[in-house]
């Protein structure tokens, strides 16, 4: 982290034109400037080095409260990536405090619950959330009521959030459906496909990334059970037993979202004749075991500790600035196989 401590509230107020009362009331987000005077501010801050700034990100002046919504629930994922933000937040001095709201479902009945134990000083909010017009209009609200707003991992465009912080998931849908093609050396059979939720924009990406090149390079792989387990293990799991019941020479599964115990589970339960090929997402605790025992091939990782780093980042950014939207970066995901299973 880079900051010029040399630069003043009267040097911004000279390079801006402006008092040096309008220029303390946009760097305090205190009302009485303009939208034009606010941007003519912080425009100038930022040319005068005040502001800090992060990975080309520029900071605000003064630490932020920032507040998360995710649906943790018994997602591994999940879990480490509330823990990262946590951690990550603390070590920052621009944070002055950071609360994790773990929402009861995904629903946007959940959402809206969680949201009314928003705190009153909250400068911006960071959400997991599907893709809903509820949802849309429950994230409209908080901006409105002048936070900023960044989805993580799933995005949602029609809301007015400042950034999406994640990877593309069509390509990495896509990324999977390469590999199984490349795993399975044209071979022609079935797969299976294990969907968390399609109400996640990302899970439905990933779906679709995933059916798009099988179309296009490897027609002798056909999808002949796709099931939405709303990311239940329990669920994965029956859902699993059954592909394999009813196609004994099933030749891949591709895990879109969670549920990845479930299908672990089965695969050592069924103890079929010749395993298929298990593609999943999100490197866990037990999705590494998974890696060293055997039963699966390969994690396509979102990278839960850098999207935590970027969400608080973005986050301070969106505040810091005057544009309503930060310029587009996509995570770039980790492909781990049981070779390269980097240390915790």
């Amino acid at each position: 982290m880079t900051a010029t401590m040399k630069a003043t509230v009267a040097d911004i107020a000279r390079s801006c034109g402006l008092s040096t009362a309008t220029v303390d009331r946009v760097l305090n987000n205190r009302p009485g400037a303009s939208a034009a005077n606010r941007q003519r501010v912080m425009e100038a801050a930022k040319q005068v080095g005040y502001l800090p700034v992060v990975d080309q990100v520029t900071l605000p002046s003064r630490p932020a409260h920032l507040e998360f919504f995710l649906p943790i629930g018994s997602n591994a994922f999940m879990t480490d990536l509330a823990n990262h933000i946590e951690d990550y937040a603390a070590r920052l001095p621009l944070v002055a405090s950071c609360r994790i709201h773990k929402l009861a479902g995904i629903s946007p009945n959940a959402l809206q619950a969680a949201v009314e134990n928003l705190s009153l000083r909250a400068n911006g909010v960071g959400v997991i959330a599907i893709d809903h017009p509820r949802t849309r209009n429950i994230l409209r609200e908080i901006v409105e009521a002048g936070i900023r707003l960044v989805t993580l991992v799933s995005d949602v465009p029609g809301a007015p959030r400042s950034a999406y912080v994640g990877i593309d998931n069509r390509v990495a849908g896509r990324t999977a459906a390469l590999l199984m093609g490349r795993f399975l050396g044209g071979r022609t059979g079935h797969l299976a496909m294990i969907v968390g939720s399609r109400s996640y924009r990302g899970h439905e990406e990933r779906e679709m990334g995933f059916r798009s090149v099988l179309s296009e390079e490897f027609r002798n792989l056909t999808v002949t059970s796709a099931v939405e387990i709303n990311d239940e293990p329990d669920i994965s799991y029956t859902a699993t037993m059954k592909a394999l019941h009813n196609e004994p020479e099933l030749l891949g599964i591709y895990c879109v979202g969670a549920g990845r115990s479930g299908v672990a589970k089965a695969l050592l339960e069924a103890k079929p004749q010749r395993k298929p090929v298990f593609i999943c997402h999100d490197l866990t605790r037990a999705t590494r075991g998974y890696l060293v025992d055997d039963l699966l091939d390969v994690v396509i990782d979102q990278n839960a500790r850098l999207i935590a780093e970027q969400s608080v980042i973005r986050l301070l950014g969106s505040i810091a600035s005057s544009a309503p939207y930060l310029t587009r970066k996509f995570i770039e995901p980790r492909l781990i196989f049981k070779e390269n299973v980097p240390v915790q």
